[in-house]
């Protein structure tokens, strides 16, 4: 269907709004060392309710609002970009788990992970959350999604942090990144738990739990959907080594040797349909591609890193920005229980990090700095308030609080990280041989996903 001249006009204003704030904003961060993202999540709010809404409703209306085009084109933006930063972010899951690590890494990632998450169960527990509630409901999605929020860190945010200071090849950041990898992987499934509860509960066509008739909130439904989660997020395993090249390199492949990016782009689309219809959401059937894309060598990795490029340049970047557009720090913030949410998610993922740290010999030089890192929630934290709003588990008001609290976690990080290096101190005391590690050198100009 054609558009008309008018809506076609509503829909590039706010397209092109949007990109020039989160660009203008973006790189304004990053030439303070700050997470790009937040400049990106800020130049959203300025054009949002909270103030371009506030200042000119009018035009904000007229230009966010009006149009039978935009809000769909902006919604089929939004949901691309979505899908393309889990691909992306995918692909880079895999380069950055390493070995040799692995004493440090599984120790704070159990403790530094489970001690938030049953803290945040048992948070929610005791106090009254009900008007947290989103319209689905369903309270024990919510418990999930609230405890998700205190343990998440933010592979993408932080690896940039490091990347900028020159330390991305350091023990110090494959210690950080490992953890993050195997944290977000733990988060990413139990996310879908409560995303299939509720998506379950509203499910009305084709998928395979509908056609079994599964009820979701049964005792089948929820050994259904954690078996379903678990089982495509071991795809990359049981399919082995190579999946994505030997599917580009077949001999009938007619797609792939037109246009290796446009078969990776179909790549990600079907697994994230196949997701959908197995009950798993759709973002981690492009995020299950995007680690089997890894792999990729050749034109195919051009071709991966061709999209890469596109995505951090336009979709990644808008996307950003609509979560920004849809905060409202006047009407749907309580700023007080930020406040205190941010000083516990802080005092707990902190505490724990550093606690599994020391469990594992780190110095408390090293314990501290690795707490403060973990404690970035970033693109992740992000994501999981987006996909939580829009799946009805939580309502606008906790939303702003998820996305802030992703936010300024990520801003302490780079700040201290950069702070400590400018005092000329170390990130890590390597125990095996007494010395001081700085970690800078090895990482310098590497670019690791921008997300």
């Amino acid at each position: 269907m054609s558009l008309s001249g008018p809506d076609l006009t509503h829909l590039i204003a706010a397209t092109v709004l949007l990109l020039v704030a989160a660009h203008g904003f973006g790189r304004l961060f990053a030439r303070f060392r700050q997470p790009r993202v937040a400049g990106e999540i800020l130049g959203g709010l300025l054009l949002g309710p909270t103030l371009f809404g506030l200042v000119a409703p009018d035009w904000h209306r007229a230009v966010f609002q009006s149009g039978a085009a935009t809000r769909a084109g902006l919604g089929i933006a939004y949901q691309l970009g979505l899908l393309l930063l889990m691909y992306c972010s995918g692909a880079e899951l895999r380069k950055l788990l390493v070995r040799g690590e692995s004493k440090p890494v599984l120790g704070i990632a159990v403790v530094g992970n489970a001690v938030p998450f049953l803290a945040g169960l048992a948070f929610v527990g005791l106090y009254d959350t009900s008007r947290f509630l989103g319209p689905a409901g369903d309270w024990f999605s919510f418990a999930l999604v609230f405890a998700l929020a205190i343990a998440v860190t933010s592979i993408p945010v932080i690896s940039r942090i490091m990347a900028d200071l020159g330390i991305l090849g350091s023990r110090f950041a494959r210690i950080v990144l490992s953890v993050a990898v195997l944290e977000d992987l733990v988060i990413y499934v139990v996310l879908n738990i409560a995303l299939a509860r509720v998506a379950a509960g509203n499910a009305e066509g084709f998928s395979l739990p509908a056609t079994l008739g599964i009820e979701p909130a049964s005792a089948l439904g929820n050994g259904y959907y954690i078996a379903a989660t678990l089982a495509f997020f071991l795809l990359p395993v049981v399919a082995g080594p190579g999946l994505a090249q030997r599917l580009a390199d077949r001999r009938g492949n007619v797609l792939h040797r037109a246009s290796p990016i446009a078969f990776q782009l179909v790549f990600m689309l079907v697994l994230a349909g196949l997701a959908s219809f197995l009950g798993v959401a759709p973002i981690f059937g492009a995020l299950v591609a995007g680690i089997l894309a890894g792999e990729l060598r050749g034109r195919d990795l051009e071709a991966r890193q061709a999209i890469t490029s596109v995505s951090s340049a336009v979709v990644v970047p808008l996307y950003f920005a609509m979560v920004g557009l849809r905060l409202d720090l006047v009407a749907s913030f309580e700023p007080l229980f930020f406040l205190f949410l941010l000083g516990f998610a802080c005092l707990v993922k902190s505490v724990s990090c550093y606690a599994g740290a020391r469990m594992v010999g780190e110095g408390r030089l090293g314990a501290r700095n690795l707490a403060v890192a973990l404690n970035a929630r970033g693109g992740p934290g992000i994501v999981l308030a987006s996909v939580a709003l829009d799946a009805g588990i939580i309502g606008a008001s906790f939303y702003t609080m998820l996305v802030m609290l992703a936010l300024v976690t990520s801003v302490i990080a780079g700040s201290w990280l950069e702070a400590v290096l400018k005092r000329g101190k170390s990130l890590l005391t390597d125990e095996r041989d007494g010395s001081l590690v700085a970690g800078v050198g090895a990482g310098v100009g590497e670019r690791p996903a921008r997300l």
